[in-house]
């Protein structure tokens, strides 16, 4: 006899809302509209933008509002999660963790930025170390990975602190402000020490 019409599939972690991790000194939540003049200061900073992948600056004005409504966009339908990551206790928003997913192979990229104000604190490395525990304990991921600039040695350490490890340099393998530049490949498995 066959069952099968009686099953129900598993219900995606992506269903409801983003899940809220909590960490240390840390909360990670969803992003929310009252957020978007946090997020515009933060990433306004040359300091910050210039050493993302694609943050850009100057940065538009008013365009945190859009970012904040992608992110919901994006977790509903399972291609990326974003935390906004806030002080707990202050709810003030001091950067962003994501996961952007290729499912087929079980494999996110994981990226960040963290305000100035919070440079030094460790709140990148405990952030990024949390998203990456949902990611292959909750969520199953095989692989996560992650590309930074060559001469970004505070995202090196951080990416170090947490597991990952460099795998080799794609050379001029992204374009920023017109000039192709050099980027570090960072990997690490499910199976890897944590």
């Amino acid at each position: 006899m066959c069952y099968a019409h009686r099953m129900r599939p598993a219900p995606s972690p992506f269903a409801g809302p983003i899940p809220v991790l909590t960490t240390g000194p840390l909360v990670l939540r969803a992003f929310v509209a009252r957020d978007a003049a946090a997020v515009e200061a933060a990433v306004s900073d040359v300091g910050v933008a210039e050493q993302t992948l694609s943050i850009p600056h100057p940065y538009p004005r008013g365009a945190a509002v859009d970012f904040i409504a992608t992110t919901q966009r994006e977790w509903s339908a399972g291609t990326v999660a974003t935390w906004a990551v806030v002080q707990r206790g202050v709810d003030a928003v001091v950067g962003a963790v994501m996961l952007r997913f290729a499912w087929p192979h079980r494999r996110a990229e994981v990226g960040y930025w963290v305000a100035r104000t919070a440079w030094g604190r460790g709140f990148a490395t405990e952030a990024v170390r949390v998203v990456l525990d949902y990611g292959f304990d909750v969520l199953g991921l095989h692989r996560v990975e992650a590309r930074r600039w060559v001469g970004n040695e505070a995202s090196g350490r951080v990416l170090a602190k947490v597991g990952l490890r460099d795998e080799g340099i794609l050379r001029g393998a992204l374009v920023r402000d017109g000039i192709a530049r050099d980027v570090i490949i960072s990997g690490r498995l499910r199976d890897d020490p944590r």
